[in-house]
């Protein structure tokens, strides 16, 4: 299929913005408006797609323009695909010929291809131009007057978040697919730099969209299929229009408005998470903030996380990259949202916090990784739950502090250590505490099929399961939780078959004796539940059997 415009999705990666599959930014969406806006039918490709069928290239021979969106300033490890590396990137645009080609994205602060090292800022050859500031704002003045830079404004892009978000249709993970809402954009704390590694200052002082801007975008999504929504643009939802200073107090009025909003444009919606929370608010402003979190509960779906941005527990390393909040007062605000968030619904958690650890700071000595260890200690023999911790190497950008304020590469035998002993001794008791087992997560969607099919559910940071079984891509099951490893779970599908599941999944029920899971394959077919536990007894998985 021909187009008259191209938009390739190298997906993004930002402290404040996420688009790698199942993921999909407000980036596409904008820029996807601003094409048809100004008369274009784009057509929507993403680098993993273009990397499997490189054919891919000559459905844009009749394309008049050509925009990328690429950039990882924060670097993870992802399931759902790949972000566009630096060469990548540089191949595509060479081998686009006749459409003007334009970039855009978090990829004009730097390139890095891994954590621990500097992001170098360099031209993209290939793309004839980049688009500076704001993507889709620079794409409107480039097709209005050769412009490609732009200042970002919501009275124009809450239009094209609406007009392009058709777009999701063609999304490779689509109808399971995370629409990222943007709820405001800026530092709080600019005004004193900061934190010494974030890229979210460059966009300055925030802005916060308006809720009728917001709404209407979710309703335009949900009547092209959204159903899983995260407000997941913005460096603190606690502090959703409360206005400027470093640490401005909540207004759970205006996070009613929002979350009520987006329930009536979107009644009914699978999955409404978040992300970012700043655990510097919740102390300053505790009884703002647990009203706060209680609006988001009474309308949120379940499972979801407050992802906190730590990054260390070493009060020198605080000071030296002017970071948000001490180790006492994470330490309290992991307390607050448990309080508030802790309580389970249908066996999940409602909203855990996750902890980021960064690697790599100004001020890091060998005694940074004993305090953040004793820190992960602390939290686990004090009985609070997090739902996940995040560790990763600097990726210092050209005009932060710690691009010349770092201790990069110093340390790393010591970081090595610390990253196995939170995956050995914290991270697997954690889950245990967080998804016991007999927990039964609805709606796992499968990615990788295998002997062990690995799926997760729509949500923030959703946890990987293992399923022993094979699985076709892109099926949906429910599971019940089995067994633990120190970043995923093992579950068995519910309803459970027990007279036709293979015996590799069979040998999994918790709880029973070599010699009684060979009895129970023996004795297969069973009619009824009084057979069944004739042989084995009672077992965590008889509410799921299915004859």
């Amino acid at each position: 299929m021909n187009a008259d415009a191209v938009i390739i999705d190298g997906y993004v990666d930002e402290p404040a913005c996420f688009g790698v599959p199942p993921y999909i930014s407000p980036y596409i969406r904008t820029v996807a408006g601003v094409l048809i806006e100004h008369g274009y039918s784009p057509i929507y490709s993403t680098i993993d797609q273009l990397r499997k069928d490189p054919l891919r290239f000559r459905d844009f021979s009749g394309a008049k323009i050509v925009v990328m969106i690429s950039g990882v300033t924060v670097p993870g490890k992802y399931l759902g695909g790949t972000p566009a590396t630096l060469t990548e990137i540089q191949q595509i645009g060479r081998q686009i010929r006749g459409p003007t080609t334009l970039i855009g994205g978090p990829i004009g602060f730097g390139y890095s291809p891994e954590g621990g090292k500097k992001a170098i800022k360099q031209a993209i050859s290939g793309f004839d131009h980049l688009l500076s500031g704001s993507p889709a704002e620079a794409l409107d003045s480039f097709i209005e007057s050769g412009n490609p830079a732009g200042i970002h404004d919501y009275d124009r892009s809450d239009r094209w978040a609406v007009a392009g978000s058709g777009i999701i249709v063609s999304h490779p993970s689509y109808p399971h697919v995370m629409c990222e809402l943007e709820t405001a954009r800026g530092c709080s704390r600019v005004a004193t730099g900061g934190c010494s590694f974030c890229t979210e200052p460059f966009y300055g002082q925030p802005q916060y969209r308006p809720v009728d801007g917001i709404t209407a975008e979710v309703e335009a999504l949900y009547s092209h299929g959204a159903r899983h929504f995260r407000l997941g643009r913005q460096p603190d939802l606690l502090t959703y229009g409360a206005g400027r200073g470093e640490f401005p107090a909540p207004r759970p009025d205006l996070l009613e408005g929002l979350f009520r909003g987006i329930r009536h444009a979107a009644p009914g919606l699978k999955t409404l998470h978040i992300d970012n929370v700043n655990p510097g608010t919740i102390v300053r402003h505790e009884e703002k903030s647990r009203d706060a979190l209680r609006v988001i509960i009474r309308y949120h779906t379940t499972g979801d996380v407050a992802a906190f941005g730590m990054e260390t527990a070493d009060p020198d390393v605080i000071a030296a990259n002017n970071l948000k909040a001490g180790p006492d007062e994470v330490m309290r605000a992991i307390e607050v949202v448990n309080e508030e968030g802790g309580r389970r619904r249908d066996g999940i958690p409602e909203l855990l916090p996750g902890l980021n650890f960064i690697a790599g700071l100004a001020g890091e000595t060998p005694l940074t990784y004993e305090l953040n260890e004793q820190f992960l200690s602390g939290l686990l023999s004090g009985g609070l739950l997090v739902r996940r911790i995040n560790i990763r190497q600097l990726m210092p950008f050209e005009g932060t502090q710690a691009y010349d304020a770092n201790t990069l590469g110093k340390y790393e035998s010591r970081f090595r250590q610390f990253k196995e002993y939170v995956r050995n001794r914290i991270d697997l008791p954690m889950l245990r505490l967080v998804f016991p087992q007999g927990t039964v997560l609805p709606e796992v969607i499968i990615e990788q099929p295998g002997q062990i099919s690995f799926g997760r559910q729509m949500g923030s940071y959703p946890i990987l399961v293992g399923v022993p079984m094979m699985l076709e891509a892109g099926s949906v099951i429910s599971a019940i939780v089995v067994d633990w490893g120190s970043r995923s779970l093992t579950g068995l599908p519910v309803p459970f078959r027990i007279n036709t599941l293979p015996p590799q999944v069979v040998k999994w029920i918790p709880g029973l004796g070599k010699s009684v899971k060979v009895k129970l394959l023996a004795k297969r077919p069973f009619k009824n539940i009084d057979e069944f536990r004739a042989v084995c007894g009672p077992t965590l998985i008889d509410p799921y059997l299915e004859f």
